[in-house]
């Protein structure tokens, strides 16, 4: 597929909401989708790794949202630049998948069909139990996190010149 045919920009909300925290990608995803922002696809997924590996094959760029569960300060965001570096795999090791998130970075890039530039947020979730809603660690969190991704979004539509910046 040349460039110019695959998704500029794909971000892909990875969650369950009926799992308390693990929700938090869907909520970010939504927010984000609901600024119908001009060369942006938004996606939601369970993040089923596969599917994940699907879902970005026509994409250009790609963010990736979801909760994690390394052992931290529950609310606390953290950014892989995956297209650089490798995500630890122990992030996302909470998952009722077999197939995770990082594995399914690492295997595509084992593969040589990782998107050009991928960026993996995550949010240190408190709650994975069964039952819907945030914590609130996780809830006083998600503008910050949609502000930053906001940024990485703004920063990669100028710099691939997908918008033009106005004269004030």
């Amino acid at each position: 597929m040349k460039t110019d045919d695959k998704i500029p920009i794909l971000l892909i909300g990875i969650g369950n909401e009926f799992r308390k925290d693990d929700g938090v990608g869907l909520v970010v995803a939504r927010k984000i989708a609901a600024k119908n922002i001009r060369k942006v696809a938004v996606m939601e997924y369970s993040g089923e790794g596969t599917s994940l590996m699907e879902a970005w094959r026509h994409a250009q760029t790609v963010i990736l949202v979801d909760a994690i569960a390394s052992g931290g300060q529950a609310g606390t965001i953290h950014h892989f630049e995956a297209h650089r570096e490798n995500i630890p795999a122990n992030f996302f090791n909470y998952s009722t998948h077999a197939f995770s998130v990082a594995e399914a970075v690492e295997l595509s890039r084992a593969l040589g069909k990782l998107p050009e530039i991928v960026h993996v947020y995550g949010i240190e979730g408190e709650d994975f139990a069964a039952g819907a809603g945030l914590s609130v660690s996780v809830e006083n969190k998600i503008e910050k996190l949609t502000e930053q991704i906001m940024q990485e979004i703004t920063i990669l539509l100028i710099r691939n010149h997908l918008i033009k910046l106005s004269p004030v």
